[in-house]
């Protein structure tokens, strides 16, 4: 068994004068004398101090940047500055060699765009290491946020036959022979040859199959894998992502959004109390990162500012309808610089638009709800038709500063023969779908349910800007390396 001490408890030691093993990657190595080591427990470096009278020259040499080594020795109180606490090394060990003149991480600044075409080593760098750790702690918290609310943990199927959101724009599942696929007499391809007996897809959401759970176990939420194939090249968009989707059965939109809510609440909260490190150094990052931009495209608020002001404010509730009546009489709608004018109802909004809303109009978290229905998906409960006669269903969006949507959910249609209705109207079979049709047919109750995506909440907890840097390998149009 492989004996060591972690980084992280050796900063923080208060008994020294003691004999330590430690191992790690050398990020620095000064002077032939002075090792910062990290071990990827913490931010933090510890200074191994190397007697290079008494190290072997070859050893030395060896000594770079990336490099794994293993060093014994005392663990004693730094004179120097920067640190508390050093390792007076008696031993080194190199535990695997980097070579200096082809390591891609040598110890100076690099660029975001740089480091996604190394994301395999990315991991090694204070802002990667402060990103993922976050994530891990959300990701964590998303769990704990339901378990202790009595939810069921669902595994929905990543490979299935429908198209929950009814775009199309999936990635096909096959063990078809693409050089020679077996056809039938229409000379269209045959997917009863197929593995499963049928075209089948990667999902796009676990919303269907998490409905059928929640008629049973009342409340109940998914967190896995999904998978778009939109050709979106944004700092928004990725073709393969994570999604928590929770179902609750007698659960109307108020319960819907109320549950939103508390949910990037707690998810925040849990983040500040839990991640300190990791955000105040990403706080700092960001802080220099403003400092080139022109003033007026500043944040107001410091990345730590913006995540207190989150949790410390209800989040403003209006209607589509009112949005569209703000959008249309703003100055930036007045003066044409929105690339999308708002000129009628039943536009549908763009980040432009919600950004608007929550940056500059109310300038906190805003949730939408009641869309025009011929904006939404077919499972969305549908309202009454409004004074003027517009079809609106019991949707409701949550917005986000720099984001824009972060939450997309709705009441769901209960009603059997308004939801066979509307899937007609939009031309999807329901013989595909009689499973689903089933929870309406035999008990059927008012539930509720959303999708956070949850990089995007990544995104704005660790103040990044584009959704590659908080994924550990993106998938994005023509790139699935690694």
């Amino acid at each position: 068994m492989i004996k060591r001490e972690k980084i992280k408890e050796l900063l923080a030691a208060t008994a020294f004068n003691r004999e330590v093993s430690v191992m790690g990657w050398v990020r620095t190595f000064r002077n032939n004398q002075f090792i910062a080591l990290n071990d990827g427990s913490c931010m933090g470096n510890i200074q191994v101090v190397v007697n290079f009278n008494n190290t072997p020259e070859e050893l030395l040499k060896r000594i770079t940047t990336g490099a794994a080594i293993s060093v014994k020795g005392t663990l004693i109180e730094s004179l120097g500055k920067g640190q508390r606490v050093e390792v007076k090394a008696s031993s080194i060990e190199i535990l695997g060699d980097s070579d200096p003149e082809r390591y891609p991480l040598q110890p100076k600044k690099h660029s975001l765009e740089f480091l996604r075409e190394i994301a395999h080593l990315r991991f090694r760098t204070n802002t990667f290491n402060a990103i993922f750790k976050v994530r891990h702690a959300l990701a964590f918290a998303v769990h704990q946020f339901y378990n202790e609310r009595g939810f069921v943990y669902m595994h929905t199927p990543i490979i299935t036959a429908s198209d929950a959101e009814g775009a199309g724009e999936m990635f096909r599942v096959t063990t078809i022979d693409p050089e020679n696929p077996p056809r039938t007499t229409e000379g269209k391809i045959d997917y009863n040859e197929d593995f499963f007996g049928r075209s089948t897809n990667l999902t796009v959401s676990g919303q269907l199959e998490g409905e059928l759970a929640a008629m049973a176990f009342g409340q109940i939420y998914t967190f896995g894998p999904t998978f778009r194939a939109e050709n979106s090249n944004t700092t928004r968009h990725l073709a393969e992502f994570w999604m928590i989707e929770p179902e609750v059965a007698f659960a109307d939109l108020e319960d819907n959004m109320k549950l939103a809510e508390d949910m990037l609440k707690y998810l925040i909260r849990y983040a500040l109390d839990n991640c300190g490190e990791e955000l105040e150094f990403l706080n700092t990052r960001l802080l220099e990162e403003e400092k080139s931009k022109p003033q007026h495209e500043r944040s107001e608020l410091s990345l730590i500012d913006k995540l207190n002001f989150c949790l410390n404010n209800d989040f403003e509730h209006l209607t589509y309808t009112e949005a569209i009546a703000i959008l249309k009489a703003s100055k930036p709608n007045q003066k044409k610089q929105f690339k999308y004018l708002i000129d009628e109802w039943g536009a549908d909004l763009q980040s432009e638009h919600e950004r608007y809303l929550v940056e500059k109009h109310f300038k906190k978290p805003v949730i939408l709800t009641d869309y025009p229905a011929d904006i939404k998906s077919f499972y969305m409960r549908q309202n009454e038709p409004d004074d003027q006669g517009r079809k609106t269903v019991a949707a409701m969006d949550i917005l986000f500063p720099g984001i824009g949507e972060i939450v997309g959910g709705s009441q769901r249609e209960e009603r059997l023969d308004r939801l066979t209705q509307r899937m007609r109207d939009l031309n999807i079979p329901e013989e595909e779908l009689w499973w689903f049709l089933d929870t309406r047919r035999f008990g059927s109750a008012p539930h509720s349910g959303f999708g956070l995506g949850f990089e995007r909440l990544v995104l704005f907890v660790t103040g990044m800007t584009n959704i590659r840097d908080v994924i550990a390998f993106p998938r994005f149009p023509r790139n699935a390396e690694f």
